[in-house]
């Protein structure tokens, strides 16, 4: 199903195909690719000109423009083929009050855009884009927080519950980001109280779940009961995880059990396994799989036919970021599905750390920079033949 690449790549001309070539030739190599990832850090630290090398290259790829109105033409472009857009303010590494407050105001921001065009399905924010991530981890510890951290705690709840409720009053879902698995418990706790404010006739607020950590299916199972319980709906994102390669050498660090599977199987199983409850309690749950992975993405077409889904029930997604695993996206659009793509946005030099920390994630993921390179190749063979 998802392999008519001339579909996958339908809006991209030759020159963006080449561009996309030598992108995911040089990450694809190991040794490039960190070398890469070391210069983009240096220059950062050193504060080196290079904004307009990473705005012509990397940014252009993985990113749809520096504001939200600069990102329409990836909006429109992407509905062309019926793809959503979820807008992703992804400033990260910021450290202070007025920063925080800024990442609220852009959420709402997009929330706004979102309400009146049925191009932006869903927003999304990044629970460490308003707080810091050392509350988060006093916060996960159960250790007594000062006057000021509590001050700070108040602040973080209130941006998110303002968010929760502007979403909810637009009818505009939104997804609450998964973290590192020692700063999650709170945010899981605060994302159930949002769900039991605002999910009471539709899911409206959604938590992340990363399917690579071993306890996940069982919050899931958890997650479902209690919102039963409440009679609220539950809304839920499925991803296999961002941070592996960080969990397993925290653990080992400091000689905890390690949180997450270190076989991939093991991972796979426990996603399709979750994508399985979800259509079994789908009067319930809303869901958005958020996967390059073509088996799980086949997985979750069949449990739709199977459980006599309609293809266009709106809670049921598919989701890829831009500017990766287009075979899938496109694909399973155009057989009736719904799809939306992460786009990230915001200034290149705030975008930068976000672009760094996705590079090392896609360095874990096997595989997927060959793909990705492979698919390009056939597709700029298939076009050369077609000229010839």
């Amino acid at each position: 199903m998802f392999d008519n690449l001339k579909v996958a790549f339908q809006d991209k001309s030759d020159f963006d195909l080449n561009r996309s070539y030598f992108l995911f030739l040089a990450i694809s190599k190991p040794i490039i690719s960190k070398l890469l990832i070391s210069f983009l850090k240096l220059a950062m630290t050193l504060r080196l000109p290079i904004t307009s090398i990473v705005k012509a290259t990397v940014y252009k790829h993985f990113c749809g423009g520096i504001d939200i109105n600069k990102s329409q033409k990836t909006i429109d472009n992407l509905w062309k083929s019926k793809i959503g857009t979820i807008l992703d303010y992804s400033a990260e590494g910021k450290e202070t009050e007025d920063d925080y407050n800024i990442v609220m105001h852009q959420v709402l921001e997009s929330i706004n855009k979102a309400k009146d065009t049925n191009k932006i399905p869903f927003t999304v924010f990044k629970p460490t884009g308003l707080t810091r991530l050392k509350l988060l981890e006093k916060m996960s510890s159960n250790t007594t927080l000062s006057i000021r951290e509590k001050q700070e705690k108040k602040f973080f709840i209130s941006r998110i519950e303002k968010i929760c409720k502007n979403a909810s009053e637009n009818k505009v879902p939104v997804f609450i980001d998964a973290e590192e698995s020692w700063i999650q418990d709170p945010i899981d706790k605060i994302a159930f109280e949002m769900m039991l404010k605002f999910n009471k006739n539709k899911a409206y607020i959604f938590n992340t779940i990363q399917l690579y950590r071993t306890d996940r299916y069982k919050y899931l199972e958890q997650l479902i009961k209690a919102g039963r319980s409440k009679d609220i709906y539950i809304g839920v994102k499925l991803v296999r995880g961002a941070y592996h390669e960080q969990e397993i050498h925290r653990a080992l660090e400091k000689n905890l059990t390690c949180p997450v599977h270190t076989l991939k199987e093991n991972t796979d199983k426990d996603y399709d396994d979750a994508l399985e409850l979800c259509m079994k309690n789908i009067d319930l749950v809303s869901v958005c799989a958020g996967t390059h992975n073509e088996n799980s993405s086949k997985k979750l077409i069949n449990l739709i036919e199977n459980h006599n889904i309609r293809k266009d029930d709106d809670r049921i997604y598919f989701s890829q970021l831009l500017g990766m695993s287009d075979n899938i996206s496109y694909n399973t659009s155009k057989a009736g599905f719904n799809v939306a793509k992460y786009v990230p946005y915001g200034p290149v030099k705030d975008v930068i750390p976000y672009l760094i920390r996705r590079a090392e994630e896609n360095k874990s993921i096997a595989g997927q920079m060959g793909r990705e390179l492979q698919n390009i190749v056939t597709e700029k063979r298939r076009r050369k033949s077609n000229k010839s």
